[in-house]
């Protein structure tokens, strides 16, 4: 039976102790925060639903349901239920967290309430340190985020061009039934309104090297909830945190997994470097994982040629649209062919909903747009 210590009880880390807890397997997770309210916008799409149902019912734990997202200013995309389940929640992550969290516990994994301060990879164990003392295991799962020590100790920190930040703020005493969104050039990202069940997450997110700290990127959100009133009355309370956002190069060579250590998660880079959405490839990755230790030995080739085949062509994809994506002429484009054209909606609300792959958006943009204005957009 393999010993496995899972590092941070985020998605990434919860959906892995789950199955390798289903599959007999002693597991032990080190985190002294989870779970906790996390300051992002707490989309859920209804793919990563998929993955967690035979574990969590989303029934049970508060979330709003997202009816349209509004791309400012008068950009209306509806996000209905069309038959194919739930396009989008908006969880409290404390929530969902705590939901995925519960069943991995209940599945037989242990958690310790402890923040690991070390982690040392040996030729037959690794070791883990925290406040506590020291445990060991056979193996070491780094589900610990954008500051992972796993990959800290055991490969190198992501790069400050690696990451992006995220900070706003969160607006008590209000919420909606609608995700709002700005596209901004400069800096280069967007600015959002998530509705959780008694609150709304605001904020922005744009690269950490763009030369825009967090105190004048969280003064741009600031106006913004002034400009649109979208949180008026609200009480608001800070928050900043880093996100991965990696470049065509970088998912090229991720270093994913070793001898006695794998990433998964934010701490594997795997996130969304334009929408920076990282909860469907957390959720994957801990199942990708658990599935190849589960069979007892270390195949790690096999983690690292899924990760490769399952998710990196996308996100690189992601990363090699993410410059012209954020363009003032795509932008001006996209806005205007959002208002003029129902089947431009429909793809946008496909690709918030996680059902419309990068690879094929172009293409389907300038099937379903009239010749015209699918050629500007597509130009673009």
């Amino acid at each position: 039976m393999i010993d496995v210590a899972i590092v941070g009880a985020g998605p990434a880390g919860a959906r892995a102790a789950y199955a390798l807890a289903r599959a007999g397997a002693r597991v032990t997770i080190f985190d002294a925060s989870h779970p906790r309210e996390k300051p992002c916008g707490g989309g859920v799409t209804g793919r990563a639903l998929s993955l967690v149902g035979d574990a969590i019912d989303a029934e049970t734990f508060p979330r709003t349901v997202i009816r349209r997202a509004r791309f400012a200013p008068d950009a209306i995309v509806s996000l209905e239920d069309d038959g194919l389940g739930t396009a989008l929640i908006v969880a409290s992550r404390a929530a969902f967290d705590a939901a995925l969290l519960d069943r991995a516990i209940s599945a037989g994994a242990r958690l310790v309430r402890a923040r690991v301060t070390d982690i040392v990879a040996r030729r037959d164990s690794v070791a883990i340190d925290t406040a506590m003392g020291r445990s060991t295991a056979d193996f070491v799962v780094g589900a610990d985020g954008a500051n992972s020590l796993v990959r800290r100790r055991l490969v190198s920190p992501f790069r400050r061009d690696q990451l992006s930040i995220a900070t706003g703020y969160f607006a008590h005493g209000a919420t909606s039934d609608e995700i709002a969104i700005e596209v901004t050039a400069q800096p280069a990202g967007y600015i959002w309104s998530f509705p959780r069940p008694d609150h709304l997450a605001i904020g922005i997110c744009a690269q950490a090297d763009a030369g825009i700290g967090a105190a004048a990127l969280r003064a741009r959100t600031a106006a913004w909830i002034d400009a649109t009133g979208i949180a008026r009355g609200a009480r608001l309370a800070p928050y900043s945190w880093p996100i991965p956002s990696l470049s065509v190069g970088d998912f090229e060579r991720l270093p994913l997994a070793g001898d006695r250590w794998a990433l998964v998660g934010d701490a594997a880079g795997l996130v969304d470097p334009i929408t920076r959405e990282g909860i469907f490839f957390a959720l994957a990755s801990g199942g990708w994982i658990a599935d190849v230790l589960s069979t007892g030995a270390y195949p790690l080739r096999a983690y690292v040629q899924q990760v490769n085949d399952e998710a990196v062509p996308e996100l690189r994809r992601a990363a090699q649209l993410k410059a012209g994506f954020f363009r003032p002429i795509f932008i001006r484009h996209l806005l205007h062919a959002l208002r003029r054209s129902a089947a431009v909606r429909a793809v946008m609300a496909d690709l918030v909903a996680g059902r419309q792959t990068y690879a094929h958006l172009k293409w389907r943009l300038v099937k379903t747009l009239e010749i015209g204005l699918a050629w500007r957009v597509f130009t673009a």
